[in-house]
């Protein structure tokens, strides 16, 4: 029984929709009746606090539970205290051992609470919940409204809330786009569109922060900090965020409200972490930005995902309406709102009307319809851009605009020829990806096959070796794997590598096929000595991929 971790909730997130503290702990046989003396310890704390009003939360995972409370915003750090504070008298009480006095331990933390507060941030946030426009803070400032709409004030140097010109501030449409696959360049494909309706569109990935044309910064941006960095730019019309698992779990989501979200699928991957151990519980974690989208606002799901459906069956896709994404043109529901691949065509199935947007020939990341989860995203993208109001000549720009190459595209699924030798590069890093991946390296003619293979090591064995099965299912005549320095996550060197080579050997690969890289560039350059005129190299590639386009791109 004990502490994993204790965090700050800064937003809307899988325990509560507003900001809060959270534990997470891990829990033995027997040891489960601390989670109740918790809560009666985390409501005695929070009531002589003055926190009456706070709510309280409790989510079990196999072996442990997260175990949350809201609190104002301006706290948090001395609201971890308190959280740390009920769970120590909890654990005492179970241990037997006598019943802590709570009189010096409130004082304590009436303390840190007195030294951290900050009621002008709060006064702030009050005002814009009843002007009805976002808020954001994090240590170095407040903002009140999106984009173009928003002003930004530093956090030591805050207004009154009536010295703000509040006719002036507004909200610009904001989208929030997760899942486990696709994200980045559905990401990337709104975006588009909303640059060929005349919108300047920002967005957030795991790539980096881009207002219109211009970088912002360069980084995986996909969580709270990049948002922030995004919607506090005075030129951004229209946002559409990246918004990773990750940062869900480990802080919430970075405003109240969106105009609309997205889910593209749900697939195992970073399973264990921060008590999501299955498909389930991985769906309930990436559905939290659909609780933040209002009754006027639209969700989009993808109707071929099977997580996703019992979802909605079970009424966990939030208040606002769904509009599905599919493959499949039988998925539509009566009257209701979709976007579908009837045979050649691209359409979006509204108020009783069926509009087509465009054709796969015109959609160019679709590979002829090869790349089929380019497809699909293509189709996730124009529900969201419908739900944000772009028109329909606009999405079809956009689609037709946007091309699989590292300019729009870099590092997912992008084509290169060499010398005669067919090379795709992408970021494919669990196994759903990669066997979406593997549909288009099927559908490319090749003498010879050559794959790429390497992990993170925060995946946990089972995955790993699931990697190697789906990359095995290919039947390369090579297979370089690859050790990523940057990315041990607490393995050891070589350890990766050495469970997908023995997954592969164990599948039959011969050790002749096999090779071993000490990184994405060493093991590119490999490939790129092993291949010759009429093959094809699948080149999944996770660092460096930069100094690797630019290789790539020579002549």
């Amino acid at each position: 029984m004990q502490i994993l971790e204790s965090r700050r909730l800064t937003g809307r997130n899988l325990l509560l929709d507003r900001a809060g503290a959270v534990l997470d702990v891990t829990l033995g046989p027997g040891e489960a009746a601390v989670v109740e003396l918790w809560r009666e310890w985390a409501r005695r704390l929070l009531d002589a606090l003055g926190w009456s009003r706070e709510t309280i939360a409790v989510r079990p995972f196999p072996g442990g539970a997260s175990l949350a409370f809201s609190a104002p915003i301006d706290v948090l750090y001395a609201a971890t205290e308190v959280n740390e504070a009920a769970w120590a008298a909890a654990a005492a009480v179970l241990s037997g051992a006598p019943e802590p006095p709570i009189e010096e331990e409130v004082a304590r933390l009436a303390g840190l609470i007195r030294a951290e507060a900050n009621p002008r941030l709060l006064a702030l946030q009050t005002a814009a919940a009843a002007h009805r426009v976002s808020f954001l803070w994090d240590a170095e400032a407040a903002t009140v409204g999106l984009g173009i709409g928003s002003r930004t004030f530093p956090i030591g140097d805050l207004p009154a809330p009536e010295a703000i010109v509040w006719w002036q501030i507004y909200d610009v449409p904001m989208a929030l786009v997760t899942g486990t696959n696709g994200k980045t360049t559905t990401v990337r494909l709104t975006a588009a569109m909303a640059q060929a309706a005349g919108r300047v569109a920002g967005l957030t990935s795991t790539d980096l922060v881009q207002v219109g044309s211009e970088v912002l910064e360069k980084d995986d941006f996909s969580g709270p900090e990049g948002a922030r960095l995004l919607l506090r730019d005075p030129r951004v019309e229209l946002a559409v965020l990246e918004t990773a698992r990750g940062g869900i779990l480990r802080r919430g989501l970075p405003g109240a409200r969106a105009t609309a979200a997205l889910v593209t699928n749900i697939a195992a991957d970073h399973l264990g972490e921060y008590g999501i151990h299955d498909l389930a519980s991985l769906a309930e974690a990436k559905l939290v930005v659909a609780r933040a989208v209002p009754p006027d606002g639209r969700v989009i799901l993808n109707a071929d995902d099977p997580e996703l459906a019992r979802a909605a069956l079970a009424g966990r896709t939030g208040p606002a309406p769904v509009t599905w994404f599919s493959l499949d043109p039988t998925h539509l529901a009566a009257g209701g709102e979709a976007v579908l691949l009837d045979g050649e065509t691209l359409v979006l199935a509204r108020s009783g009307r069926r509009d087509v947007v465009t054709t796969l020939a015109e959609v160019p990341i679709a590979h002829g319809g090869a790349a089929r989860y380019n497809v699909a995203n293509a189709l996730a993208a124009i529900g969201l851009a419908a739900a944000l109001g772009l028109p329909i000549p606009a999405m079809a720009a956009g689609l037709a605009g946007f091309t699989p190459t590292p300019e729009d595209n870099p590092g997912r699924a992008n084509l290169f020829e060499r010398n005669g030798v067919r090379i795709l590069l992408d970021y494919a890093h669990n196994p759903h990806g990669l066997a979406a991946l593997l549909e288009l390296a099927r559908a490319l003619p090749a003498e010879r096959r050559l794959i790429l293979l390497g992990q993170a090591g925060d995946r946990d064995d089972a995955a790993i070796r699931e990697l190697a099965r789906t990359a095995w299912s290919l039947q390369p005549d090579r297979v370089v794997l690859k050790e990523l320095p940057a990315m041990l996550r607490g393995r050891q060197p070589g350890e990766v590598p050495a469970l997908l080579e023995a997954e592969l050997r164990r599948l039959g690969a011969p050790p002749e096929k096999l090779e071993r890289a000490g990184s994405d560039v060493e093991a590119v350059e490999r490939a790129l000595a092993w291949a010759r005129s009429g093959d094809l190299l699948v080149l999944l590639v996770h660092t460096d991929r930069e100094a690797i386009l630019a290789r790539l791109s020579e002549r």
